[in-house]
């Protein structure tokens, strides 16, 4: 690539030393590795009805026919969890960064025990922050907020920047009310202080648990299910948007992660059609402007292969488009990257190929531009 690459979402699979330094009182309920001639290698999470498979989660680069085979924990790609095969792997991708989001820490978003769930992100809050330190232009983690209480939230917020972090990552069910409800308008007033991004990243919803794609019975074919996990975000997005809190936090930003951008210009235009001809008899909070124009000033989307996003990134937003690798996700474009972005972008101006395949990350989070 002729300008800098950089992905906006990818990912650690967390080795047990993310959780080692869990509270005390949690450290017999600390997640585990274990290994299962099914499964292959799993992490054990309390609360959870299976371990989170490690095998499934760190298999970027393998053949979509042995997605799920099991595989040992030592024979896993260490650039999931270690820091230098981390930077030697940018280097060979032509990747200059990444937003690090979690991976088990995603799936802990859904388990009830707020408690257990709060100390099991501190301690991998912390364990994070070590990962990233030895390059923290390259590697831009991104902590868990548990968000126990509006009060700890904020909290969480000021340590997040405290320990150097340039964004957070929210659950997609808060502990308290919806995050619609009043209760939370001095947390997304501190998020705009400390100029901390708020991110949603798909599977930390209770509506999109991968548990329903294996036991839930749908219509047709289990793999139909898969096609729902994006729908967990897109209820956040309408949310935010409708009731008006980017109205009354115009400088609020929400990267909405791997749900993937193709829909959006549909997704703005519906949310204009029913504001437009159906907000005197649904619900709906005070807008000044048609919703599509928050939706393309305060929502950032990420994509890793989404051809459809830039084929279609004239009719929306593409100041708000980033690119992702998805890395060591099986879902990621590794060892692939170029060839696939090259092709993502192919017949797009020099101008919104660089911003959707760095300009725009280096914009959110305060990047100068890589040497």
């Amino acid at each position: 690539m002729a300008s800098p690459l950089l992905s906006a979402d990818s990912h650690v699979a967390e080795p047990e030393e993310a959780y080692r330094e869990i509270d005390p009182a949690f450290r017999d309920r600390a997640p585990h590795l274990v290994y299962d001639d099914k499964l292959g290698s799993g992490m054990v999470v309390d609360g959870l009805p299976s371990p989170v498979p490690m095998s499934f989660i760190n298999a970027a680069g393998r053949k979509p026919e042995d997605i799920g085979k099991p595989v040992r924990w030592e024979d896993l790609n260490p650039a999931g969890y270690d820091t230098k095969a981390r930077l030697a792997l940018q280097d060979a991708e032509g990747v200059s960064a990444e937003v690090i989001f979690p991976s088990v820490g995603m799936i802990l978003c859904r388990v009830k025990d707020i408690d257990y769930r709060k100390a099991c992100n501190d301690a991998y809050n912390r364990w994070l922050a070590g990962f990233c330190e030895p390059a923290p232009d390259r590697l831009l983690g991104l902590p868990t907020v548990s968000l126990r209480s509006v009060e700890e939230g904020i909290e969480e917020l000021r340590n997040a920047k405290a320990m150097g972090f340039r964004g957070v990552m929210f659950p997609g069910n808060p502990n308290v009310e919806d995050y619609d409800h009043p209760c939370y308008e001095p947390l997304w007033e501190a998020a705009v202080d400390l100029e901390l991004p708020i991110h949603f990243h798909i599977l930390t919803t209770e509506a999109d648990d991968l548990s329903t794609i294996i036991i839930r019975k749908t219509r047709g074919p289990k793999i139909g299910q898969f096609m729902s996990i994006i729908r967990g975000i897109q209820d956040i997005l309408l949310m935010f948007i409708f009731s008006g809190i980017f109205e009354r936090h115009p400088k609020l930003r929400v990267v909405c992660a791997e749900a993937d951008a193709g829909w959006a210009p549909h997704f703005a235009y519906r949310m204009d059609h029913a504001y437009e001809r159906h907000r005197f008899w649904l619900e709906t909070g005070t807008l000044s402007k048609p919703p599509s124009e928050y939706f393309h000033e305060n929502i950032y989307m990420t994509f890793q292969d989404d051809y459809a996003a830039t084929r279609t990134a004239h009719l929306g937003a593409s100041h708000r488009l980033m690119w992702a690798s998805d890395f060591p996700h099986n879902d990621g474009t590794f060892p692939h990257t170029q060839e696939v972005v090259s092709k993502l972008t192919e017949g797009m101006s020099d101008e919104m190929r660089r911003a959707i395949t760095g300009g725009n990350m280096q914009q959110l989070y305060g990047l100068a531009a890589p040497a």
